[in-house]
Parts: C-alpha cells; sequence; structure tokens
C-alpha cells in the first residue's frame, strides 16, 4: 500500500499507518499472552472486564510503541526529500520490521515465563541469568516445546511485511522546500503527542506511568500482567530507583513500636512461655547444627500431607518421601514463600530479607552490610557451607552466599573434582548434577565438617525442561502436568538423603529444615490465585529432641520466619536482624506473612489477606475463601490495623535498603 495521494503529508501518513499495524502486534501479542496463560485469568473474566484491561493495556502499549519506534519515527519525518528514494524507504521499512518484531518475540517469550513469575518481566532478568552459560539451549528447548509460538511470530511478522504502508512519492519530482517544511510542521505537530504518548498523558497533573499504573484496571494483582506489555517493563525499569521511603510514619519511635526487623529477648510479641524458657538456666546456646533444604520449585500444591482436603479428601500428591517426614515433623496450617524467582528465596530463607518490587540482590541494596543465619552462627564458631549443584557463579548465590557469612561453597566443580561420585556424568545437561546422587554428597561432606556446623543446599532437578534420569522414566512416567514427575524424583532423592544422613553420628544432634525456593506449574485452582502462588512448605525436623511433638500447627509462616525460627529452637541470646517472626514461640493470632505482586503488596494474618498497593487497600479476603471471589473491603474489622502494621512493614524495609541497615551492627 501507498499514501502517495496524500502529497507532502504522505510521510506523515504512512507512519501513522505502520503505527496503527504496531498496535495490532502488540494487541495480538495481548491475546496470545491471554490464551497461553487462560487457567490464571479466568476467574472473574467477564467480557466487560477483559474489555476494561485491554483498554488499559492501550495506554501501556501507546508508551512503548512511541518509545522503541522513535527511531522508525524520526527516519520517516525527517525533512529531506532525499529520503523519498527507494534504498532509502527499504531501510525505513527493515528498522519497522526489526524493532516491532523484537517486540513481538519479547512478549511471547514472556507469555511462557509468566507462569513461573506470575508478573512481566523486567530488567533485572539480565542479571538474574549473567551467569548462566546454557541460555541458547533454554531457548532452544522453549522455541521446540512452544512452537505454535514461533509459527504466530512468522505468521504476525509476514502479515507486517505485506501491510507496511509507503509513501509513493519520488524524491525527483518533490519541490524541495515546500516537501521540507511541511514534514518539518508534521514532526512539529506530531511531537507533543509522543511525549504524551509516552508519559500516558497531556495534563501536568499526570506523571509518566509506571508499571504500578497498571493496577488500576485490574481486580486482581496477577491481572497487571494483562494489562502490561513486556517491553514497556523492560524500558521503564532501566536504571530506576527500586526502593521508595514511604512517610506513612515520621517518627521513629513510633514505627518501631508498631514493627521492627531487630531481634530481641524483650520483644514483647514473643508468648510469655517462651521469654521464661529462654531466661532459664536450661536455655543455653544449644550448639545444635542447622541444615536447610531448599528444594526447587517444590511447591505445597504436590505434597499430599499438606493438602488433605484438596480433590474432595482424594488427592495424594507426589511426595510420599517427604509424606513421611511430615508425620515426624513440625509445619503449619497456612505457609508461604516470599517471592516467586529462586533468587527471591535465597535472601527470604537464609537472610530473612522478602522480596519487595525486585529481587533484592539484584538492586543496588545487595552492596548493603547483610547479615543471615550462616554469619550470625560463623560467629559462634560454626563451620558453615553452602551446596548448589550448577557452575559456580550460577544465579548469583556463590556471591549472595559469600555475602551472607558462608565459609565454603560446593557447586558441580566439586563434586566432579570427588572420585567418590559420578562426576559430570551425573550432570542433568541443562542446569546442574541430578538431585540424588548430589543429596548424597551434600550428606557425605556434612560428615567431614566439624560440629557444629550450618549448611545449605539448593536442589536443581524439579525444573525447567522437566526431565529426569533415564534409568528413573519408567519408574516416574509423565502424569499429570509436566513437572509431577520431576516432583516425584526430587521427593524419592530427599527420601534417601534422609535415609543415609539418619545413619550418620550428627543427625541426633541437628535442626532440619525443608522448603521450596518458590512455586511452580499448577493444576489447582487455589494454587493458581494471587495468594495461592506463594504457597510454599515449611517443614521443621528435628530428630533428637523427643519433647517436640510432629503436628501441623494452626499458625501462618513464611520464608523469612525460618531465620528468627531457628534462632528460637538454639537458645540464640544475643539480637539478630530478620524481617520475620520466631513463629514456633510467636501466639497464632500474631502470626503473619507478606509478600509482594505486580505493584500490591499482600498482607496475611488473622484469618485474612489484605491487598495494598502502597497508598490504599484494593481489597480483602478470607483465608477460608481460598478463590479469592468475594472482597470484603471495608466489612472486616482487622481491616485498619492490618494496614497499620503493613504500612510499617513497607517503611521499615525501604528505610533499610536505602540506609544499609540490614544488620543490628548498622
Amino acid at each position: 500500500m501507498k499514501t502517495k495521494r496524500f502529497g507532502y503529508l504522505a510521510p506523515l501518513t504512512a507512519m501513522l499507518c505502520n503505527l496503527v499495524i504496531a498496535y495490532i502486534l502488540y494487541f495480538l501479542a495481548r491475546i496470545i499472552y491471554l490464551l497461553v496463560n487462560y487457567s490464571y485469568f479466568e476467574q472473574g473474566l467477564s467480557f466487560s472486564h477483559l474489555t476494561e484491561m485491554l483498554g488499559g493495556g492501550l495506554v501501556f502499549d501507546t508508551s512503548a510503541i512511541l518509545v522503541t519506534n522513535i527511531p522508525y519515527i524520526v527516519l520517516m519525518l525527517l525533512p529531506w526529500h532525499r529520503k523519498e528514494n527507494s534504498t532509502y524507504q527499504q531501510i525505513c521499512k527493515w528498522v519497522f520490521i526489526v524493532i516491532n518484531g523484537l517486540a513481538l518475540a519479547i512478549n511471547l517469550c514472556d507469555s511462557v515465563y509468566f507462569r513461573y513469575t506470575m508478573r512481566r518481566t523486567t530488567t533485572t532478568v539480565f542479571s538474574e541469568f549473567s551467569n548462566e552459560g546454557n541460555l541458547g539451549s533454554i531457548f532452544l528447548t522453549e522455541t521446540l516445546h512452544h512452537w505454535y509460538l514461533s509459527i504466530a511470530f512468522a505468521l504476525l511478522i509476514w502479515g507486517v511485511w505485506k501491510l507496511y504502508v509507503k509513501t509513493g512519492l519520488e524524491w525527483k519530482r518533490l519541490r524541495p522546500w515546500p516537501y521540507a517544511l511541511t514534514v518539518f510542521l508534521s514532526l512539529a505537530a506530531f511531537a507533543p503527542f509522543v511525549v504524551a504518548g509516552i508519559r500516558g498523558g497531556f495534563t501536568t497533573a499526570v506523571r509518566p506511568i509506571t508499571i504500578s499504573n497498571a493496577n488500576q484496571y485490574v481486580n486482581r494483582p496477577i491481572e497487571a500482567a494483562l494489562v502490561l506489555n513486556t517491553p514497556f517493563s523492560l524500558y521503564r525499569t532501566i536504571g530506576k530507583a527500586v526502593f521508595v521511603v514511604p512517610d506513612y510514619y515520621q517518627n521513629e519511635q513510633e514505627l518501631a513500636a508498631i514493627y521492627s526487623p531487630e531481634h530481641n529477648l524483650s520483644d514483647s510479641r514473643l508468648s510469655r512461655d517462651s521469654i521464661i524458657s529462654r531466661d532459664s538456666s536450661d536455655s543455653i546456646f544449644s550448639r545444635k547444627n542447622v541444615v536447610i533444604l531448599i528444594v526447587e520449585s517444590f511447591g505445597r500444591e504436590y505434597i499430599g500431607a499438606l493438602n488433605k482436603t484438596l480433590e474432595n479428601g482424594q488427592y495424594r500428591g507426589y511426595t510420599p518421601c517427604v509424606d513421611s517426614l511430615i508425620a515426624k515433623s513440625v509445619t503449619f496450617s497456612h505457609t508461604y514463600c516470599n517471592g516467586r524467582k529462586s533468587i527471591d528465596g535465597m535472601p527470604s530463607i537464609l537472610s530473612s530479607i522478602p522480596m519487595f518490587v525486585e529481587p533484592f540482590f539484584l538492586t543496588p541494596a545487595s552492596m548493603n552490610h547483610v547479615s543471615g543465619i550462616a554469619s550470625i552462627l560463623a560467629a559462634e564458631g560454626y563451620q558453615t557451607a553452602f551446596f548448589h549443584g550448577a557452575q559456580r557463579g550460577s544465579m548469583g548465590f556463590q556471591a549472595f552466599s559469600r555475602a551472607t557469612g558462608f565459609q565454603d561453597y560446593y557447586g558441580r566443580e566439586d563434586y566432579d573434582a570427588d572420585t567418590r561420585f559420578g562426576g559430570d556424568e551425573d550432570f542433568d545437561g541443562m542446569w546442574a548434577i541430578w538431585d540424588e546422587p548430589f543429596l548424597q554428597y551434600y550428606a557425605t561432606k556434612m560428615s567431614e565438617m566439624k560440629e557444629p556446623f550450618m549448611t545449605a543446599v539448593f536442589t536443581a532437578s524439579s525444573h525447567h525442561p522437566y526431565v529426569i534420569p533415564e534409568k528413573y522414566k519408567t519408574q516416574y512416567p509423565e502424569e499429570g502436568i509436566v513437572i509431577h514427575k520431576c516432583i516425584r524424583y526430587t521427593d524419592m532423592a530427599i527420601g534417601k538423603f534422609f535415609e543415609k544422613a539418619s545413619r550418620e553420628p550428627w543427625f541426633n544432634n541437628t535442626i532440619f529444615v525443608l522448603t521450596s525456593d518458590h512455586t511452580n506449574l499448577s493444576d489447582h485452582a487455589f494454587y493458581e490465585t494471587d495468594l495461592g502462588g506463594f504457597c510454599s512448605p515449611i517443614i521443621i525436623y528435628e530428630p533428637g529432641n523427643a519433647e517436640r511433638l510432629p503436628e501441623i500447627q494452626d499458625k501462618i509462616a513464611q520464608q523469612i520466619d525460618i531465620l528468627p525460627t531457628v534462632m528460637g529452637m538454639l537458645h540464640y541470646q544475643k539480637p539478630y536482624f530478620g524481617f520475620g517472626i520466631d513463629v514456633l514461640n510467636y501466639p497464632a493470632e500474631d502470626t503473619w506473612a507478606v509478600n509482594y505482586l505486580n505493584g500490591i503488596y499482600q498482607y496475611v494474618k488473622q484469618g485474612y489477606v489484605l491487598q495494598f498497593d502502597g497508598t490504599q487497600t484494593k481489597a480483602v479476603y478470607a483465608l477460608s475463601d481460598s478463590l479469592m471471589k468475594r472482597n470484603l473491603i471495608g466489612k472486616v474489622p482487622q481491616q485498619p490495623q492490618m494496614e497499620r502494621e503493613l504500612k510499617a512493614i513497607i517503611q521499615q524495609y525501604m528505610t533499610r535498603m536505602t540506609q544499609d541497615k540490614l544488620s543490628v551492627n548498622k
């Protein structure tokens, strides 16, 4: 198609027509995003609400389209008549197709990644995978698994190529000065619309829109991902200040009285029996070993013992070994992770730092002085070590473990060097050493450590691309969704780990904690809700303590509670830092959990979950309303107090991140 009949306005007209094509691309990419992840969005998805979200999406699409197409706009509206030659116009066409083809590819790829993060990808993804050498094979595998997206991409780009509009002008027939003046005026007239489109509006009262603005078009935080587009999320987070301190409380004493992450024995929220016990003569620091198993993607959903009412009581899960462990352990009725990525789990579990806004150690705040369970116990004479079966540097775990006090790090290279094990033949070909041999290695290495020791292991096999060792493929065939066979394999590996550990002399002098880094693929509606997507197990096993009876306590627990809870079990007497609580020694009514999803903070306490956007409460749901269908905002007497506490948590977090106060000594 050509726009020659518009005369000297043809460049502007052709450019506008092509930008409309870009809008169509973004719209179709959003529809594909919805279809690929439909089970996450179907709740409450009426036609009118979908229309509202699609309309809101136009605001963010406009911003992304105008930002990314600035080179194309400038090329098309350059006031120089000689650019109306075939070579120049062909260059313009290629620039347009490459820019918008890349945007389309990013949007389509993110439609696959969404199910792991429940949000649009931001620029921290480049830091997250900066140390991985297997991204090419991962991308190829995903391309093969989602071939239909590749076909959709090819068809859409072919359509753009065919529909692209040319000016149809011939430079030799143009009058230079009238042409230049007309095109310059076109550029001058269009420029304000570009600025307004990028900002999100014309008025001076409109601040440049950010990711959080998507929440004005949604009913649930998870829906913000549908309103946004990935190019916008990427460029809007380049070089931005991640942590901004709110001014909910002007008085530091008032703030600390409501909530403080600094722990000591005078904490008024500890139960009276706990304080008496810690002050008694038998509360001397116990110096027990501490072993923390962080199991990749091992969501609560997969564990039969923690889902006895699921599927009308018929659900058995995929974890017989962990089920038997739970029968000997303490766990809790409501347990949550504090983030949706592996790099969120590490700070939450080992340093009691939740994920707010962006993964902590992908931000400048990662350079702060950070304490953790390893540094606290190393100061008490513990030998500390972190184990991860991937190559050194993978996911930034080695850097984080060292920064938080782990003295030693054992990765794939160390496993390969140990001739007692299978070496690189036990490598899964993608990420790390298979869980079964690496957990055996883990147990063996702990037997060589001097007690007391504190260790943590991060497993890898229950992870994309969801494969298991060849010898187990008949024992654990495909069933349910693709991750289930991997969960069965990892569960078996955990069972064999505890079987080996139980024969070691250090076993009865050890506190074991088992949790997951985050949740993963789901086939139950409850675990696909805004809150259900954060349901991770927290299992505490203390084989040498006959007084700690196995039970599922009716409490709320979260990953950031692990550090304070372990400190309580060890009768640790000194002050320490952690955003969580000692959940075993808190009354049930004072236990809580917090997480962050797409600009919304979720605060769980006293039977309710409150959703707060940083300024106001958006929703309140009863925990008994498992599918989060009935919004009780303004109808729950606990709401004002929950808002007050959540604001204090947020302000403490942001203040300490920006002022380097992540330890009691700062």
